[in-house]
């Protein structure tokens, strides 16, 4: 045995598996031939210690709270760049230079424009649809539109999807939004960023354009860089499990949106809002009786906004949102209630040796939630936003995937525990 592989010892002997080695963190044991030459298969539920691909997008260190894309800190990332600039390293694995930042900003800005037929697809909706539902829904629909993006053959048919749906997104959001609440569809305006765009959809009307201020835009795009990608997390491995059947992009993407609109991943800073604003609301809830119900196992409750699956440490996005969030507040409402509690809630939980001994730190949920609040946006359109800060992301493992020689079509394995083999029993006989 070599120092490249190591050995498993099995019921029927032992059985040597190669190592795979990563530039940094953990390695793995490559064990694509186990079943086949030594009939025992592993058992890892939620694939919390399974790699389902070797891949150069992102690296999280969750026991020292580092997040890197493509070599770079999240924290260098959201001082120095856009979200734009961000999707386009996802993507390509480079910075871009002044010249391909430029042109990139200008071809996603003139391509946030919707075809005119798709408003009777909104139309069709019920008022009460949830954003998210007609988010998913129209990332199919609009591929429609352009059908040799739903085939990608050539890298330039695939440049061309990723730039639709990353230009398309925030459109489509802010109209179902309009939707839900009864305002004209406003268009985007190709004199502005991209997330002025977005803003002025979403916020303005025919009657009165709204005054976007930079300090706001500023706040969105850093909240989207940090919501940009996450390595293997559960919607990602699900845009790459659908795409590993040579689904396209679009589609793929859409079964993203549906992972993450589960309240265990995107949908948990809604959860941390609306777990705030009952504490606020109990005149009998305190700091110290909310740590004490969630330390209590017979209690329902749960600290939505602490912990993390991957992070043993403070999540580094957590960190950077929480020093946001008073020049948010300031450039705003000015003020809210629900980032008092929440501040005082991690100091109380912090200083708590349940929560230290366990790990329990404030995850990027804790305060985006109440951010988003500030900016104006309501609670039906944090996974929304989650959505389109998280799409490169998406875009960048579907492509990557489909140039991997390793990929194969995603086909987990069982252990079966159900009945064995038994006689069929006629019905007149049961």
């Amino acid at each position: 045995m070599s120092e490249d592989t190591a050995r498993l010892e099995l019921p029927n002997g032992p059985y040597d598996v190669d190592l795979l080695e990563s530039t940094v963190g953990l390695p793995g044991l490559d064990i694509r031939k186990l079943r086949a030459e030594s009939r025992v298969i592993t058992f890892d539920p939620g694939f919390a210690n399974t790699a389902i691909a070797k891949s150069s997008i992102t690296y999280v260190d969750g026991a020292a709270g580092e997040l890197r894309h493509r070599g770079y800190s999240i924290e260098e990332i959201a001082k120095n760049s856009s979200f734009l600039e961000l999707a386009y390293l996802l993507l390509y694995g480079a910075l871009p230079n002044a010249v391909e930042l430029s042109e990139w900003e200008n071809d996603i800005s003139h391509h946030m424009m919707l075809n005119e037929e798709m408003r009777s697809f909104f139309d069709a909706f019920p008022r009460r649809a949830h954003p998210m539902a007609v988010l998913s829904s129209a990332t199919n629909a609009i591929s429609t539109f352009y059908d040799v993006y739903r085939r990608p053959t050539r890298k330039k048919e695939i440049d061309a999807g990723a730039r639709t749906l990353i230009a398309k997104l925030p459109t489509i959001a802010a109209w179902a939004y309009k939707k839900s609440i009864g305002e004209p569809y406003m268009y985007p305006n190709d004199e502005y960023s991209y997330v002025e765009s977005f803003l002025h959809m979403m916020f303005s009307r025919p009657t009165q354009e709204k005054r976007i201020d930079p300090a706001i835009v500023k706040a969105l795009n850093v909240l989207l860089i940090l919501h940009a990608d996450h390595e293997m997390n559960c919607s990602t491995a699900t845009v790459r499990s659908v795409g590993s059947s040579r689904a396209n992009m679009f589609t793929s993407v859409a079964a993203g949106m549906g992972a993450l609109w589960g309240p265990l991943h995107g949908g948990a800073n809604q959860a941390v809002i609306e777990m705030l604003q009952a504490i606020h609301d109990d005149p009998d809830a305190t700091i110290a009786s909310t740590l004490e119900r969630a330390k209590d196992k017979n209690d329902e409750f749960r600290l939505m906004g602490f912990g993390h699956r991957v992070y043993t440490n403070y999540d580094p996005r957590a960190k950077i949102l929480a020093s946001y969030a008073e020049d948010v507040l300031a450039a705003t409402a000015g003020s809210d209630p629900l980032l008092d509690i929440a501040r005082d809630l991690e100091a109380a939980a912090l200083e708590d040796d349940y929560f230290v001994e366990r790990k329990l730190f404030p995850n990027v949920d804790f305060y985006s939630g109440v951010i988003f609040r500030a900016l104006g946006f309501p609670q039906r359109m944090f996974t929304v936003l989650f959505t389109i800060g998280r799409l490169p992301g998406w875009i960048a493992h579907w492509m990557e995937m489909n140039t991997d020689p390793d990929t194969r079509i995603m086909r987990p394995r069982q252990i079966y525990i159900g009945e064995p083999a038994r006689a069929y029993v006629p019905l007149d006989q049961r």
